[in-house]
């Protein structure tokens, strides 16, 4: 990993904040309140989402992960066709969100990088145990409150933390980046995946993908701006697999 890169990633974060007037304390008061609803011996009542709990969890998905032959890293502009071939052996899955929806059921991600807003196909993948890496940040407090609870009672997906904050908390993290798109591209860097091996689909700029959980088209287009800038400098190919 490089760590100047790291700091960029986080840093933009504070660029991000002051291009849409968001204050940096709703993202810290979420990231404190999700650090401490997981203090708990056994968070929601699941004895695998202790702190131990999600280490293991982030174990097993560094440990796919570098191993991989190939990354493929799904998003809200992925068509079913793209993902619907046999695929070489060795490629690891990873969705944004409700991206998750445009996998085949053969397919099983390595994990989903969400802040929940992906829906029904999020929901679905839930209650089949995929990893999820949910992430905490001023705007979606209410979702993962929600969230948790219900997934406590259904499926109890594997869980690994993250948040877009200066602050440091017990395990959880936070990688860089802004959207799920690219905050899955920063992940890989920031457990030290060779990007080169990294294969972008459904990644648009112009238009809003079908597994988009957007209620704000607009927003939306602006946001797909900083992902393409964050994905361009995390690795100069990724900008030819944006569309």
């Amino acid at each position: 990993m490089d760590e100047d890169l790291l700091a960029e990633m986080v840093r933009i974060q504070d660029d991000v904040r002051g291009a849409f007037g968001w204050d940096y304390r709703d993202d810290l008061n979420s990231a404190r309140a999700m650090a401490l609803a997981f203090q708990a011996d056994s968070p929601y009542g699941v004895p695998h989402w202790t702190s131990q709990g999600r280490e293991d969890t982030l174990s097993g998905i560094k440990e796919k992960l570098s191993n991989a032959k190939q990354i493929v890293l799904v998003g809200a502009a992925a068509q079913k066709s793209e993902l619907d071939l046999e695929w070489p052996e060795g490629t690891q899955f990873i969705a944004a969100d409700g991206a998750i929806g445009a996998l085949p059921n053969r397919i099983k991600p390595t994990c989903i990088v969400t802040d929940l807003d992906g829906g029904e196909h999020l929901d679905k993948a839930a209650l089949n145990g995929a990893p999820m890496i949910v992430h905490a940040h001023g705007d979606n407090q209410l979702r993962w409150e929600q969230y948790f609870p219900d997934w406590a009672n259904g499926g109890q997906p594997p869980l690994v933390l993250t948040h877009q904050t200066r602050e440091v908390f017990s395990n959880m993290y936070n990688p860089g980046g802004f959207t799920d798109g690219d905050r899955a591209a920063c992940l890989l860097h920031w457990i030290d995946v060779d990007l080169s091996i990294v294969k972008l689909i459904g990644y648009s700029t112009d238009h809003l993908g079908s597994w988009s959980g957007t209620t704000n088209p607009a927003l939306k287009i602006k946001k797909l701006s900083w992902m393409k800038r964050i994905l361009e400098q995390l690795h100069p190919r990724f900008g030819d697999h944006i569309s």
